[in-house]
């Protein structure tokens, strides 16, 4: 009497097939109960892709055959069947050899933990270098304005004193003094016996004082003032980082 040969079944061909057709029962139960993907993902902690695969027959998607078999298992609980005697017509094959799906060639578990430091190490460094290419710059681009403004504005500063000057000459004092400040400075003006002013003058400001015999003034950084008396042209007070007094006094009378 003949033996009946068996008859060889391709495991992958087989699983896809029940795949198939568990997947589609349980999408169909699921929406006659009217629940979403989404709630049956919160039930059974799955993650939607992967019930979306399942309910599609999707086997690329998923991972090993035993792990299938989990998945289906828990997805059958939760729409309330018995999900051991569900998944159990999904068959499995020790020796079965698995495909990873192809979501799994991208991750990033994969890489090793010297990768991921050589790789934070790359971006690191990268954007150290960025940042300081961009301050380089921001310096580079501060210094050139200030230097061409520093070229400029002592000579304005020198062109706008005789107007202001000429403003304070209606008031008929002597003695008219002001003061122009190149660079931050300690002053202290006496005028007429009198302290009217003492403290430090940022750089850029413009201050005029008048007195009716002498005006002194006392400067801690005497490079950085600009002093106009009367109707003179403006002079440096004296060297910079230097403390310099200079009095001023009214003309005789003839």
């Amino acid at each position: 009497m003949k033996k009946k040969k068996k008859q060889i079944v391709n495991p992958q061909e087989e699983q896809l097939e029940k795949l198939t057709e568990l997947g589609s029962r349980l999408r169909e139960i699921r929406t006659e109960q009217k629940l979403s993907i989404d709630e049956v993902a919160a039930r059974t902690m799955i993650r939607m892709r992967l019930l979306k695969a399942i309910e599609e027959g999707r086997l690329d998607l998923l991972p090993e055959p035993v792990y299938i078999r989990g998945l289906i298992k828990q997805f059958a609980d939760a729409l309330g069947l018995k999900g051991g005697e569900f998944a159990r017509d999904f068959p499995i094959y020790p020796s079965q050899p698995w495909i990873k799906p192809k979501w799994e060639s991208f991750r990033l578990g994969q890489l090793r933990p010297i990768h991921l430091y050589l790789l934070y190490v790359v971006i690191v460094v990268a954007a150290v270098n960025s940042l300081s290419m961009t301050i380089e710059r921001s310096i580079l681009q501060v210094n050139s304005v200030q230097l061409e403004k520093q070229s400029l504005e002592p000579q304005n500063q020198i062109d706008t004193l005789p107007q202001k000057l000429d403003q304070v000459n209606s008031e008929s004092k002597p003695v008219v003094v002001g003061v122009t400040v190149k660079s931050e400075s300690w002053l202290r003006i006496v005028a007429d016996g009198k302290t009217e002013f003492e403290g430090t003058l940022e750089e850029g400001t413009q201050r005029t004082w008048v007195a009716d015999k002498k005006l002194t003034v006392l400067a801690g950084n005497a490079g950085g003032i600009l002093v106009a008396f009367n109707d003179q042209k403006a002079k440096q007070l004296g060297p910079p980082n230097q403390v310099q007094e200079v009095t001023y006094q009214a003309n005789p009378k003839s």
